[in-house]
């Protein structure tokens, strides 16, 4: 009888234990896991997205999102839990480099299908691996009212009248100058707002403005088929337009809402914020920041004001010069999960570019400009700022400049970099150290990177 018990109980235990286990199996199945990069949409993905997703489809959308800056450390050790991401994002060839035991083949994919330009997907082993998933263009944003209000001051100092003038250092310069002079008038703290440096922030530097003058130089190399890829064989960068880019990164400084020695305090919130209110005219960003602008509360920018001009810092023919326009935005498929996570995985991604639903949250919420041939012409964004820069992508005689900050060997020479620039702004490093620093820490990081 005893012994009966326990056998009894054994499998009853055992069975518990298997059905808790397929209770598991089924919810992993039915569960797709997305490490988010961008903070700046994480409760569109956590609020809209997954619900409407789970609502369609049955399947459960988990979605965390890394800290500002903190992407790559936080996918490597999320990679390393037993529920690791389905989807994650990679920024580029570097990248992907690094995540390439991790990436999916995408050839057979619906995800994959839908893509327009095909030649856009990064590979591995001549396979797409990771698929843009967003073209994105930043520049300056300016606030067309608060403009214009300069433009018919009676005591402005600079002869121009409208913001298609601006189309040059010099220009933009002297309007700066004297808007920061009249600042009172204009009823505003500062022209820019504050150049946002506290830790996690500095991207905006350290990665977008460094971009133009890294074009310049990168353009400046023969035989190969794109800056990128001339950025990527670039085992020493000379900083040769630095310059060019502290002219520029001086003029934030100096005609901002708030002083230099403070920037180590603010976040990328407090500056677009600053805008939103009405507390400056100019702010550098992308066109992912309509949202937040258009978010903040007590917002007093009207969605028509809200613009862009490129970054204008004094290179020779910048008049034909447009946005900063490309992608790091990359979607990649944990190779590493059942075919069931993984076919999941594809569903959410399809879902999300190709479904009525999907396709009306990336245009009206997330505001992606997206490479896939599921999207009408009126599918498209409707964001001030993405409107914009489909504009400037279509001007007559401006061509965009490419993402040449893709070539920067690693994030640690973009945080030493970041750290360098916020020294100086505060007056304890010398503009002839960053350069310096900036050249040993490309050498250095590109060895590292490739094994030398």
């Amino acid at each position: 009888m005893k012994k009966s018990l326990v056998l009894l109980t054994t499998l009853l235990v055992l069975g518990a234990s298997l059905f808790a286990n397929g209770t598991s199996e089924s919810k992993a199945t039915d569960e797709v896991y997305f490490l988010n990069f961008k903070p700046e949409v994480a409760d569109i993905y956590t609020e809209e997205v997954a619900p409407a997703f789970e609502k369609e489809t049955g399947i459960k959308l988990k979605v965390v999102t890394a800290a500002s800056g903190q992407y790559a450390s936080t996918l490597k050790s999320e990679m390393a839990k037993s529920n690791p991401p389905a989807v994650f994002q990679t920024n580029g060839p570097i990248g992907l480099a690094a995540d390439k035991d991790n990436a999916m083949p995408l050839t057979d994919t619906k995800f994959y299908s839908i893509l327009g330009d095909k030649s856009m997907a990064l590979q591995i082993d001549g396979q797409p691996a990771a698929i843009p998933y967003a073209v994105e263009g930043y520049g300056i944003i300016y606030n067309a009212a608060i403009m214009q209000k300069y433009f018919d001051l009676a005591s402005k100092k600079v002869n121009v009248s409208s913001m298609e003038e601006i189309n040059n250092f010099a220009t933009l310069k002297a309007v700066v100058e004297d808007m920061q002079a009249n600042k009172d008038a204009l009823g505003i703290k500062g022209v820019f707002a504050s150049t946002s440096m506290s830790a996690g922030n500095d991207w905006r530097w350290q990665t977008h403005l460094v971009d133009v003058p890294l074009w310049a130089e990168f353009k400046e190399m023969s035989g190969y088929n794109s800056i990128v890829e001339a950025g990527l064989a670039a085992s020493t960068s000379d900083f040769k337009y630095n310059q060019n880019f502290k002219a520029l990164f001086d003029l934030y400084l100096n005609n901002s809402t708030i002083a230099p020695t403070l920037i180590g305090s603010k976040s990328v919130d407090d500056s677009m914020a600053e805008f939103a209110l009405g507390q400056c005219a100019m702010v550098q960003n992308g066109n992912w920041g309509a949202g937040q602008i258009l978010g903040v509360t007590g917002n007093k920018v009207s969605p028509d004001d809200i613009k862009f001009i490129p970054l204008y810092m004094g290179l020779d023919g910048e008049e034909s010069q447009g946005l900063c326009v490309g992608t790091e935005n990359y979607l990649c498929i944990n190779n590493n999960l059942s075919d069931a996570a993984k076919a999941n995985a594809d569903e959410f991604l399809y879902w999300l570019f190709a479904s009525d639903t999907g396709k009306k949250l990336v245009q009206e919420k997330l505001g992606f400009i997206t490479p896939f041939n599921t999207f009408t012409e009126a599918e498209m964004p409707s964001d001030p700022l993405a409107k914009d820069v489909v504009k400037w992508m279509n001007k007559d005689g401006v061509s965009s400049v490419p993402w040449a900050f893709a070539a920067i060997p690693s994030q640690e020479f973009k945080n030493n970099f970041g750290a360098d620039l916020l020294q100086y702004a505060q007056g304890q490093m010398t503009w002839a150290t960053v350069v310096k620093n900036y050249q040993n820490n490309w050498a250095s990081e590109y060895k590292l990177a490739h094994n030398n």
